[in-house]
């Protein structure tokens, strides 16, 4: 397989334009990995993702982080079959967002209480769906799990909600039964995430291709 049918081609009306755009997409994955941070340390439950993550952290003692690098690799494997076509902004999904969100618990203390633990996750929730806008909005490449579900419906023909809701409820049992934690996090997740990310991606769309208009007149 030819490496430009790997990976997807990286399109920009300039130099400014590229950098401005990865700039982007850095603080895009550092912000979601600060935001993971806070929803842990929140106490009140995690992503089905994450509940998978700190269930193999808790079994193996390795740190929440690593666990986090180590599943994006596998999850990017699983592409392979799948034919997924790999960006720039994929590998530095798999890569980064672990170690910021190690960064993140390193530097946030836990809470003294649930009525501290609480605000601590809803921000981290909101965080978390601005910084989805950003990085997606940069337009390297989906992340890995959002490729395997995208992969898993062109091969399948199935329903993006079907897909999505299989692989998230076999992510979030397997987790469950290493000993992640669950709870009124997850499921605030659940129905939370999605309208939040409807929100801000649209507006940070917007104001990136605004942007990228403007630097092609320039």
């Amino acid at each position: 397989m030819h490496l430009r049918s790997v990976f997807l081609p990286i399109a920009a009306v300039s130099r400014r334009d590229i950098v401005e755009r990865i700039v982007q997409l850095l603080v895009g994955l550092f912000l979601y990995g600060v935001a993971l941070g806070l929803m842990v340390r929140g106490g009140i439950g995690v992503a089905p993702w994450d509940v998978l993550a700190l269930g193999i952290s808790g079994q193996a003692g390795i740190g929440y982080g690593v666990v986090t690098v180590l599943v994006s690799v596998i999850v990017l494997l699983l592409w392979i079959p799948l034919r997924q076509r790999v960006g720039l902004g994929t590998l530095l999904n798999a890569l980064l967002v672990g170690p910021s969100a190690d960064v993140a618990l390193f530097v946030i203390p836990a809470p003294p209480s649930i009525w501290v633990g609480a605000p601590m996750f809803v921000a981290g929730l909101l965080l978390l769906a601005f910084a989805t806008g950003l990085y997606i909005a940069a337009d390297f490449g989906p992340g890995p799990r959002d490729g395997l579900m995208t992969g898993l419906v062109a091969r399948t023909g199935r329903p993006v909600w079907l897909v999505r809701t299989l692989i998230e409820g076999s992510v979030l049992l397997i987790g469950f039964l290493l000993g992640g934690p669950v709870g009124v996090g997850t499921v605030l997740f659940a129905f939370g995430v999605g309208p939040l990310v409807g929100w801000f991606l649209p507006w940070t769309t917007r104001l990136r291709a605004a942007r990228s208009q403007q630097l092609s007149r320039a």
